[in-house]
């Protein structure tokens, strides 16, 4: 398991648009994702459930990734982070 912390940067926070793009991110990095924000978490392939965590800018979401395909898929999700969010 390996974890970063992000603070979102994007003007509008995770809104429809950029959690599509994450959730597509997720689903072709083979790993699970969870995204937590203010004691609440959700699995990243999950549109409306991260969307339901209301995560806006300057807000800090800390982010795990799992499974067999972590090394991979971390600096895959990070860098989406970086670029995206």
């Amino acid at each position: 398991m390996k974890q970063f912390t992000y603070i979102i940067t994007d003007p509008v926070g995770i809104h429809a648009r950029p959690a599509g793009m994450l959730v597509n991110e997720v689903k072709n990095c083979g790993a699970k994702v969870t995204v937590s924000c203010n004691g609440k978490s959700a699995d990243a392939g999950k549109l409306m459930a991260l969307m339901g965590l209301g995560i806006k800018k300057g807000m800090e979401v800390e982010v795990t990734v799992e499974g067999e395909q972590e090394e991979v898929a971390f600096a895959q999700i990070k860098e989406f982070f970086v670029k995206n969010l």
